[in-house]
C-alpha cells in the first residue's frame, strides 16, 4: 500500500532515545495481545508480524516466544529504525532485522514464506477493502498449512459499532478517507476463505477490540 495517511489519532507515537518510538497504545494492549498469541503458537517455527509499527510488539512476542524466530517488517522507513532500535536494545537473538514489506501489495507471500504464525495489529482498519483483500491472499501463500493468523483491532459486528467511541472512530477514519475504516467481522470471514484462511476463534480483546484467529487450510 501507499503511506496512506491517517487522521493523527490513528497513530500516535512518540520519539525516545536511540531512534525508538514509543506508542502508549502498543504499550497498553501487549499483555492481551500476548495471552492470545501465546495459547495459538506452534511450539516452534517461523513467524511473520505484518506492519510492526514501532516494534514494542514484537520485542514482547519475541521475549514470551523465544522458541520462534520472529521477522517483523513495515513498510515506513522510519518505523523499520525504530524496530531495529527495539531490538538491538533488548539483544533478542530471536529477531531479525525489519523487513520493507508492503502488506497489501501483490507477490511478498511467495517470495518471504513459509511461516509458522503470522501476527496483524491495527491494520485493516487503516487500509481499503481492496488492500484488506491482498493483505490476506498474500498472507495465505505465506502461511504454511494448519499454521495460524492472528489479526488484533478493532471490527464492525453484524454490520454494528459496539460503543460511541467506536462510532466516532471510525467515522473520523472514513471522513479523512472514504476508503478506508472498520471491516465487519464476517465481511473478513469470507475474505479469508476465498484465500483458504478459515476463521476458527473470534475472542473478545480489551476496549471493544477483537483477535480473529485463521488457520490455514
Amino acid at each position: 500500500m501507499p503511506l496512506r495517511s491517517v487522521p493523527g489519532q490513528a497513530s500516535v507515537a512518540k520519539d525516545t532515545a536511540g531512534g525508538k518510538l514509543f506508542a502508549p497504545s502498543a504499550a497498553r494492549n501487549l499483555s492481551a495481545l500476548l495471552e492470545v498469541v501465546t495459547a495459538h503458537a506452534p511450539a516452534r517455527g517461523r513467524a511473520l508480524e505484518i506492519a510492526s509499527g514501532t516494534g514494542q510488539h514484537v520485542v514482547g512476542l519475541a521475549r514470551a516466544l523465544p522458541q520462534i524466530d520472529w521477522q517483523p517488517s513495515d513498510v515506513d522507513p522510519t518505523r523499520r529504525a525504530s524496530i531495529d532500535a527495539h531490538a538491538t536494545e533488548a539483544a533478542l537473538a530471536n529477531v531479525a532485522q525489519a523487513a520493507a514489506i508492503d502488506a497489501t501489495s501483490v507477490g511478498w507471500g511467495a517470495v518471504l514464506g513459509p511461516f509458522d504464525l503470522i501476527v496483524l495489529s491495527n491494520l485493516l482498519h487503516l487500509i481499503s477493502a481492496a488492500e484488506a483483500d491482498t493483505l490476506l491472499s498474500e498472507s495465505a501463500q505465506a502461511l504454511t498449512p494448519g499454521r495460524p493468523m492472528v489479526i488484533y483491532g478493532p471490527f464492525r459486528r453484524d454490520g454494528r459499532l459496539t460503543s460511541a467511541g467506536d462510532a466516532q472512530f471510525d467515522a473520523a477514519l472514513r471522513a479523512h478517507d472514504p476508503e478506508i475504516g472498520y471491516k465487519d467481522v464476517a465481511e473478513i470471514a469470507s475474505r479469508a476463505a476465498a484465500c483458504r484462511l478459515e476463521l476458527t476463534a473470534q475472542i473478545d480483546m480489551p476496549a471493544n477490540n477483537l483477535c480473529l484467529i485463521l488457520s490455514r487450510t
